[in-house]
């Protein structure tokens, strides 16, 4: 199968609706894992390959360096998700997702704050980098 910009935004959906069906069932207010897990079980109840807390390892000049970086999922190993629960993102958050992306090159990853009373509204934010736009269209 071709990756195009086309699946990779249409799977992006479908992981967003997901992510708002834990939600909508577990509300604002619990722990990282909590969500983590119950994201891991919706995701699975759709179909969906994940991993959780997979490893990243960086190349720095030509040397793979074991890092305790861990990302909070990779769903259909292409979209990086990084889940939170705070009051307010901030751009470290985003620059994390980002660095996540590009050690794994990845195209696309969301961030999803569990915090919020509307994670679709006020919850959710998606990221692509140059992996996405060399993908073809459809």
């Amino acid at each position: 199968m071709i990756i195009t910009k086309k699946y990779v935004n249409d799977l992006t959906y479908k992981i967003v609706g997901a992510a708002i069906e834990v939600h909508k069932i577990l509300g604002p207010g619990l722990l990282e894992s909590g969500y983590e897990a119950a994201f891991i079980k919706e995701l699975a109840l759709r179909g969906f390959k994940s991993a959780r807390q997979q490893r990243i390892l960086i190349d720095y000049k030509g040397e793979i360096l074991d890092t305790e970086l861990r990302l909070d999922v990779l769903v259909e190993d292409l979209i990086v998700c990084e889940l939170k629960v705070v009051k307010a993102l901030l751009p470290v958050h985003e620059a994390t997702l980002m660095s996540y992306m590009k050690h794994l090159q990845r195209p696309k990853g969301i961030l999803f704050n569990f915090y919020v009373q509307s994670l679709y509204h006020e919850g959710t934010k998606t990221f692509v980098n140059e992996y996405f736009t060399e993908l073809p269209e459809a």
